[in-house]
């Protein structure tokens, strides 16, 4: 038997990525009793189509000295779990919006996670901008999805609409931040949670279903 667990985040958002990982880490070490759904929230929801300069949405956004010594921070903690990162290499902040369609359309596949797995790497490590139709077509084809039929998919508006739906439902849940992991549709764990959480949160999982 299995638990559903509902992940809401964005793939620029790098504490998903971390938080990911880290889950990723527990799986690994204590198995995996979850069947995992991903769902889009885009921290940038106003943010142009073609996104803008990264330098500039962060000074922006928390102000020049704040913003350097915030992502600083942060990769700090990515190195922590084992990520390697390169913020240097994002030259824009990208809308997100057709990334969260490519990961909707991964779920019928069973390659949700893979997809996530690929956007992140691309945007946090190798700094490729995660808008760009031919990148989301080359992480779709990465994670085994038919490449003909995303690039098909992405010059259409299929489920635009969809994805943003599901965002406002998310912040009309009181979802404000993400990554949000939703466990069996009744408990919420905020935030990159440690491994050894996760291991905990795994093993209380088996043991309620051994009862």
């Amino acid at each position: 038997m299995t638990t559903r667990l509902d992940i809401i985040s964005d793939p620029i958002c790098p504490w998903c990525y971390i938080g990911k990982a880290k889950l990723d880490a527990a799986l690994a070490e204590a198995g995996n009793p979850f069947e995992i759904t991903w769902h889009p929230f885009q921290l940038n929801p106003d943010m142009p189509a073609d996104g803008m300069d990264r330098r500039a949405y962060l000074e922006g956004k928390f102000g020049k000295e704040r913003a350097t010594s915030f992502y600083a921070q942060i990769e700090d903690a990515a190195n922590a779990a084992g990520l390697d990162v390169d913020f240097s290499k994002i030259e824009r902040t990208p809308n997100t919006i057709d990334a969260h369609r490519v990961i909707r359309w991964a779920r019928s596949e069973g390659l949700q996670h893979a997809v996530g797995s690929a956007l992140f790497r691309r945007y946090f490590k190798e700094g490729q901008d995660i808008s760009d139709h031919a990148v989301l077509a080359d992480a779709a084809q990465e994670a085994g999805l038919d490449r003909e039929l995303i690039e098909r998919l992405l010059a259409s508006d299929a489920d635009v609409e969809d994805v943003r739906a599901e965002d406002a439902n998310a912040r009309q849940m009181g979802v404000s931040g993400v990554p949000c992991f939703i466990i069996g549709g009744k408990y919420a764990v905020q935030g990159a949670q440690d491994t050894a959480t996760w291991v905990q949160i795994i093993k209380d999982l088996d043991e309620m279903m051994a009862k």
